[in-house]
C-alpha cells in the first residue's frame, strides 16, 4: 500500500506541473491585461510600462513562466495584484468557507442521493422508483446559477413570514452585525503566536466548528442556516448523480449469485440489501463522490457569487475580472492538487469495500 501511494504521488508531479503551465499560458491568452483592469480609465502607456515592470510582465513569456516555477517549488504562489497580498494568505482566509460550503454540500449530495437510490433499487419499476429518478433527472438538469437564484427568492423573499422561511440568510455567511469569538480568544489563548494560532485562526473561520468547539451555539445555527441554502444548491447536481449511480450498481449486484443464495438462505431482504448487496455495489458510487468533490469546489465559483460568500469561488471570479493572473493560478494549482489528493483517496478506498482490486 505504501509503495502505491508513493508511486501515485511521484506520477502526479508531471500531472500538477502540466496544469501549472496551461493555467499560465490561458490566463495569458485570454482578452484585456492586468494593467487595464486595475487602472481603468487612468491606464496610459507610461502608467502600464510602469505597472507591468513592478508586477513582472515585461519580462518575456519564457521568462516569468520560469519565474512562476521556482515560486512555485518554493512553496510561493506570489502576490495579488488586487488585494495586494499573498496568495497564500489569501487562500488560508478564503478557504475555509468553501471547505464548509463543500463539506455540507456533499453531505446533502451523499445522504440524499444515496437514500434515493437505495430506494429506487429497492422498488424497482415502482412509482416510489419513478418518483426518485424523475428527483434525480430534474437535480441534474438544472444548472446552479439557475437553482441558486431560485432558492434564493423562494425561501427569502416568497416565502417570508413563513415557518419555514429563512430571512437574511440569502446573502452572506452570517447575519448582519452578528458577534462572535474566535477559537483562541475562546479557549484564552489570545498571545498565541506563530503556527499554531495561523492554524487556530484557520479553524476559526470556518463558523460552524468553531461554534460547535466554543459552545457558541448561537453562531453554530446562525451558520448552519447560511449554509442550507447554498449546499442545497451546490450538492443538487452531484446528488442526482449519485443516485443514479447508487441505483444502477445496487440492481446490477442484487442479479448475482450469491446474493440469490443469501436470499435462499432465508436471509431477511434487508441484510440482503444492505450487507451483502450495498458494499459491493460502493465501488463505482465512491468513486463518482470523489470526482464531485473536484466539482463540487469548481461549482462553488457560481455557488459562492450568488450568495456572497467570501471564499475561494468569489475571489476567482474577482481575479479573472480584474486578471489577477498570480490568484487565477494560484487557487487553480490549489484545486488541481486537491483532484489529486482525492483520487488517491478513492483509490485506497477501493481496497477496503472490495479485497479484491486492494492495490499491492
Amino acid at each position: 500500500m505504501i509503495q502505491f501511494i508513493v508511486r501515485r504521488l511521484i506520477a502526479s508531479i508531471p500531472v500538477l506541473l502540466g496544469v501549472v503551465i496551461i493555467v499560465f499560458i490561458l490566463v495569458r491568452v485570454i482578452p484585456g491585461d492586468p494593467c487595464t483592469a486595475m487602472l481603468g480609465e487612468k491606464a496610459n502607456a507610461e502608467r502600464c510600462a510602469e505597472f507591468n515592470a513592478r508586477i513582472g510582465l515585461s519580462q518575456p513569456i519564457p521568462v516569468q513562466l520560469g519565474i512562476y516555477l521556482k515560486q512555485v517549488f518554493t512553496l510561493d504562489l506570489g502576490t495579488s495584484t488586487m488585494f495586494g497580498r499573498p496568495v497564500t494568505d489569501l487562500l488560508a482566509q478564503r478557504l475555509p468557507t468553501t471547505i464548509e460550503l463543500t463539506f455540507y454540500a456533499l453531505l446533502f449530495a451523499i445522504v440524499v442521493g444515496m437514500s434515493l437510490g437505495i430506494l429506487s433499487a429497492s422498488r424497482r419499476n415502482s412509482a416510489v422508483d419513478v418518483g426518485s429518478m424523475m428527483v434525480a433527472n430534474l437535480g441534474v438538469s438544472i444548472p446552479v446559477f439557475v437553482l441558486g437564484l431560485v432558492l434564493a427568492y423562494l425561501f427569502a423573499v416568497v416565502l417570508k413570514g413563513t415557518p419555514i422561511a429563512l430571512p437574511g440568510v440569502a446573502a452572506g455567511r452570517l447575519s448582519p452585525g452578528f458577534r462572535f469569538e474566535s477559537i483562541a480568544v475562546a479557549w484564552g489563548m489570545k498571545d498565541l503566536a506563530g503556527p499554531p494560532r495561523a492554524v487556530l485562526d484557520f479553524i476559526s473561520n470556518m463558523y460552524t466548528i468553531n461554534g460547535l468547539v466554543t459552545l457558541q451555539f448561537g453562531l453554530l445555527f446562525d451558520a448552519l442556516r447560511h449554509m442550507i441554502l447554498p449546499a442545497v444548491a451546490l450538492g443538487t447536481i452531484p446528488m442526482a448523480i449519485i443516485a443514479r449511480m447508487t441505483r444502477s450498481s445496487l440492481l446490477e449486484v442484487m442479479g448475482l449469485d450469491y446474493v440469490r443464495t443469501a436470499r435462499a438462505k432465508g436471509l431477511r431482504g434487508r441484510v440482503v440489501l444492505f450487507r451483502h448487496g450495498l458494499r459491493n455495489a460502493m465501488l463505482p458510487v465512491v468513486t463518482v463522490i470523489g470526482l464531485s468533490i473536484g466539482g463540487l469546489l469548481s461549482g462553488a465559483v457560481l455557488t459562492e457569487t450568488i450568495f456572497g460568500l467570501s471564499g475561494v469561488g468569489l475571489t476567482i471570479t474577482q481575479a479573472i475580472t480584474s486578471r489577477d493572473y498570480a490568484v487565477v493560478q494560484g487557487f487553480a494549482l490549489f484545486v488541481a492538487l486537491v483532484y489529486v489528493v482525492v483520487n488517491l483517496l478513492t483509490d485506497i478506498s477501493y481496497g477496503y469495500l472490495d479485497p479484491r482490486v486492494r492495490p499491492s
